[in-house]
């Protein structure tokens, strides 16, 4: 789905999001300077290694940071309403009713102590008003929306009862039950078999043509997102260092840490004894690195990525963008916020 194809808002709209811990031993930039979007029934998807601040930024727009965590500059603006201004009443109504989470661990996402149907009933009750015996009606079909076997049945269980790809599947009706627009789905396939993982993702996409919902899909493995997401953003050291289309982020990588995260992905017929890897470790954000946070890792760095700041956001093609002094030439304008649509 092309930006061009698009009429009217974005569903959601960050610009320049900066989330900081404030620590004792200082101050950790988690999320320095993001800028995405995301329009109803697109899929836009996280991608970068562990640390590079895409579940902060998740958390950030639902307003549920960790302790020492703020929210230091830059707006969320969800339906038009920026969420970082919102009373905290107010987001209590938005998450859940018009913002789903699905968390990569389901067991700790899941309460062991309450039914199946207690957990996921309980929005509906809160957030939709119904009584506890039209919740639970609501349950089973939700269980049976996300393929779950014998669903009047199985809402009386507990989560211990269920594999970790159901649990996953319950984890999801519980996020979608109140027909939310926007679905944050973090890293939800990191503790499934392979098979399993398919089976997953192939279930988010039809829950997403069901209800029209968009998706915000987190992953450190970017093999997944070309046929999961609509859009790519590539985190790297709290910052989006490249994000666009998906088949142009894919195919034609214009950020050296993209193109080193797809070269590490195995190939069918690549008899290779050892796959490229990235040499080094991702930066410290609390003792950020002058320039580029990818220059100590990166085989094309020049002299002047590794002094003064990060470079900006050059936008290279529309609705494209890429944080690399390599593509300065390349760029029409430089972008410090989200690209408009045209």
């Amino acid at each position: 789905m092309s930006r061009a194809s698009h009429d009217g808002e974005p569903l959601l709209d960050v610009r320049d999001l900066r989330t900081y811990f404030f620590m004792r031993r200082g101050v950790v930039q988690a999320v320095n300077g993001v800028s995405f979007q995301v329009w109803p029934g697109e899929t836009l998807g996280l991608v970068g290694e562990s640390g590079s601040g895409k579940t902060m930024t998740c958390l950030s727009i639902l307003r549920l940071l960790p302790r020492g965590a703020q929210i230091v500059d830059g707006q969320i603006l969800f339906q038009g309403r920026d969420l970082v201004r919102q009373s905290e009443r107010a987001m209590e109504h938005l998450r859940g009713k018009q913002i789903g989470m699905v968390l990569q661990n389901s067991m700790a996402a899941l309460d062991p102590v309450f039914t199946i149907g207690t957990q996921v009933g309980e929005p509906l009750v809160i957030h939709n008003g119904l009584s506890w015996k039209r919740a639970l009606r609501r349950v089973v079909e939700l269980l049976r929306m996300v393929k779950v076997v014998a669903p009047e049945l199985r809402v009386g269980q507990y989560p211990h009862e269920f594999s970790g790809g159901m649990r996953q599947r319950v984890s999801s009706a519980a996020a979608i039950g109140c027909q939310p627009a926007l679905l944050i789905a973090d890293e939800p396939t990191t503790a499934l078999d392979v098979t399993t993982q398919r089976q997953y993702l192939d279930l988010l996409k039809e829950l997403q043509q069901a209800t029209g919902m968009a998706i915000i899909f987190v992953t450190h493995d970017i093999s997944l997102v070309g046929n999961m997401c609509d859009q790519i953003a590539v985190f790297y050291g709290g910052m989006v260092v490249e994000y666009g289309p998906r088949q142009q982020v894919l195919t034609r990588p214009s950020h050296p840490y993209t193109e080193a995260l797809l070269q590490s992905i195995p190939q069918l017929g690549d008899y290779r004894e050892q796959l490229p890897s990235i040499p080094g470790d991702p930066p410290d954000l609390g003792q950020f690195p002058q320039g580029c946070p990818f220059h100590p890792r990166c085989s094309e760095a020049l002299e002047m990525c590794s002094q003064g700041e990060p470079p900006p956001a050059f936008a290279v093609q529309e609705g494209r963008r890429v944080r690399c002094w390599l593509r300065e030439h390349e760029h029409d304008q430089t972008v410090t916020g989200s690209p408009r649509p045209h």
